[in-house]
């Protein structure tokens, strides 16, 4: 399993270079080509609503971004710092009951109609929206093997 971790500050500019490394990734890891434009548009929509959030509430730290691949699937975490008011557990959330106003919020709607999968974990310290995608299994040697980066900007 391959991870690469990426931290950037509470900037809309930012936003776009983590849609292009979350893209890179997602390709080589095997993502469908048909599904990388849904990869680039949840992973923009997931740190957008992270970035507004900062921008609140916390606007000196930074965001955080866990892209890995993992057992045939494609999975990424976005991890903000901003307190949630609405909730208050450290458990996933059931989408289906979530209210309308937290949907338009953050955005949950569009991602989860983009990911093949979606969970998110508001806590009162943070939200952290994990994602993921079908991935082909590759032992082509294409940068799915073990290792760990890390990048901030």
């Amino acid at each position: 399993m391959a991870t690469v971790e990426l931290t950037f500050s509470a900037l809309p500019a930012h936003v776009r270079t983590a849609r292009l490394v979350a893209t890179a990734i997602a390709r080589r890891t095997g993502v469908d080509e048909s599904m990388l434009d849904e990869v680039r548009l949840a992973v923009g929509e997931a740190c957008s609503r992270a970035v507004e959030a900062h921008r609140a509430h916390c606007p000196g730290e930074p965001i955080r971004i866990e892209l890995r691949d993992d057992s045939g699937r494609f999975e990424v975490t976005v991890s903000d710092s901003a307190p949630s008011e609405e909730i208050k557990q450290e458990q996933p959330l059931d989408l289906g009951m979530l209210s309308d106003s937290f949907m338009s919020d953050f955005g949950i709607a569009v991602i989860e109609g983009l990911a093949d999968d979606v969970e998110v974990y508001p806590t009162p310290k943070g939200t952290n929206i994990r994602m993921s995608w079908p991935a082909a299994v590759s032992n082509s040697g294409t940068g799915t093997g073990t290792g760990t980066g890390t990048a901030a900007f």
